[in-house]
């Protein structure tokens, strides 16, 4: 409730000097809310929460799983197709590169079936279930023998990927604890994003470099070999001048 204040002054005398003494009143008002604005322009499907994914991929019986090489250029780099939110409404950004395994994918399925209300939210994967196979060599094993067997399957992800997307009739207030929860126990940095945060973040950005006045950015000295870095510089850095390490 709002708190009105009533000034009442009145005289005092004090070593011959006049003070104005001040009393507070407290008052009740009523607050005024700007009014939701209309749910509309989507309806829910007939499964509003998350799917279940398999621990491990599925093949034929005649086929023998294969085995992959680590492929850090999956997780490396910017997201370039998988990075806006469909519905325009709410998500789980990735920030940095990383793996998801089958235990991530099953804590963001229970909590948001936990947390959310599916008679007017619905969710959706923006991610492969686990696909990469990662191998692991047994405890007390010699060096050599070959690739070691399939361990477990991973989801590779890069910067700028939306990992989940939540849209319905709510506001971002009432769905962004939870997703801020989900986004700090993923094992890479994502936070938890709007359509409007996202829009402000890319304005931000461009800001940033429209209204920079230093010359001497990262790009200009890898371009031009400032004191010798191309001795040292990761080939990563000439492409993407060292946003994305």
């Amino acid at each position: 409730m709002n708190t009105a204040s009533i000034y009442n002054m009145r005289p005092a005398f004090s070593h011959g000097k006049v003070l104005d003494i001040f009393r507070i009143l407290q008052v009740a008002g009523l607050k005024s809310f700007v009014p939701k604005e209309p749910y509309s322009g989507m309806s829910m499907p007939e499964k509003p929460k998350l799917k279940f994914y398999e621990k491990v991929p599925q093949y034929p019986s005649y086929m023998r799983p294969p085995k992959m090489m680590k492929n850090l250029r999956f997780m490396r780099g910017p997201e370039l197709v998988n990075n806006t939110l469909i519905h325009k409404q709410y998500g789980i950004m990735a920030t940095g590169g990383g793996r998801m395994k089958w235990g991530h994918f099953e804590m963001v399925r229970l909590t948001i079936g936990r947390k959310m209300d599916p008679s007017r939210m619905f969710t959706v994967w923006r991610i492969d279930a686990p696909w990469q196979p990662i191998t692991k060599k047994g405890q007390g094993q010699r060096m050599g023998g070959g690739k070691g067997n399939i361990d477990h399957y991973v989801t590779p992800v890069k910067a700028g990927r939306i990992i989940i997307e939540l849209a319905g009739d709510c506001e971002f207030d009432e769905v962004k604890g939870f997703l801020k929860n989900i986004a700090d126990k993923l094992p890479f940095k994502a936070m938890a994003v709007s359509h409007e945060l996202m829009e402000q973040l890319k304005e931000e950005e461009q800001r940033l470099e429209r209204e920079n006045t230093n010359p001497y950015t990262f790009k200009y000295v890898v371009q031009n070999n400032i004191g010798g870095c191309h001795q040292w510089l990761s080939p990563y850095d000439f492409k993407w001048y060292g946003k994305y390490r």
